[in-house]
């Protein structure tokens, strides 16, 4: 456990170092609070766009509280996983070019735990991250337009968090398979995006699929149906063990590229 807790002190300085540790949770922030924000000023920032006719009238519904929240998380699942995926595409495979990874594991350290020590500061930043943003997102709209409910907003935090996790542990696996952490944050985003769409077309026969918390947490707000969350808990957590025991054989096999 003291050379894991070594290795995971060695992940932690790097997100130091590398500044992550400021600008992911800055990104997150500013994607939280900008959509209730301009959403709730669209109409007065249409109205002095300057190119309207005169006497133009706009009204604009605006969305509750619960909705707010969803479309929130919606812009997590654009924006929020590929800032997730640019920011651990190097996390095995620029070690391994440097030969740094063959350093480290020629001493008696576990391949297994040099890829949990990773995965685990990937898990810290991203909780950090998204509690900055989705505490925005959830000032704001209490704010500008009423107040979420707590038990499903923390439910969906949950759901929501357990994705964006899904996303990280995938990119560090492709990194650990890849030479290029360009192809492995490629490779992670298309197979999280080829997960949400066959959720969205085939939602009764993948109700399990990893693929579907990002609609589990919404859910918590627009009150769909919500039945096999703990199916699809399940099954992440065991993609997530299948994730880090790639990696770990991928490093077993070849130690430096």
């Amino acid at each position: 456990m003291r050379k894991w807790m070594v290795l995971y002190r060695k992940e932690w300085l790097e997100l130091v170092r590398t500044y992550k540790l400021i600008w992911v949770p800055l990104v997150f922030l500013l994607l939280g609070a900008m959509q209730p924000v301009t959403t709730y000023f669209m109409p007065d920032i249409l109205a002095h766009a300057g190119n309207l006719p005169e006497g133009a009238v706009i009204s604009i519904p605006m969305p509750t509280a619960g909705e707010m929240m969803a479309q929130t998380l919606q812009q997590f699942n654009t924006i929020g996983l590929l800032i997730i995926a640019l920011s651990s595409m190097n996390g095995i495979s620029a070690e391994r070019n440097g030969g740094i990874t063959a350093m480290i594991l020629v001493k008696p350290i576990a391949f297994r735990g040099y890829v949990a020590a990773k995965l685990a500061s990937q898990i810290t930043l991203i909780g950090i991250a998204f509690a900055a943003g989705f505490g925005a997102a959830y000032y704001y709209t209490s704010v500008l337009i009423g107040t979420p409910e707590w038990r499903g907003s923390l439910a969906a935090f949950l759901f929501y968090w357990l994705w964006l996790v899904l996303a990280g542990a995938l990119t560090l696996c492709f990194s650990a398979l890849l030479r290029s952490g360009a192809a492995a944050a490629a490779c992670s985003l298309g197979l999280l995006a080829l997960l949400a769409v066959l959720g969205s077309l085939l939602p009764d026969a993948l109700g399990a699929s990893p693929g579907m918390l990002p609609k589990l947490a919404a859910a918590q707000y627009l009150d769909t149906d919500s039945s096999k969350s703990w199916l699809s808990v399940i099954v992440t957590f065991c993609v997530l063990a299948a994730a880090l025991e790639t990696a770990a054989f991928a490093l077993r096999k070849r130690p430096a590229l």
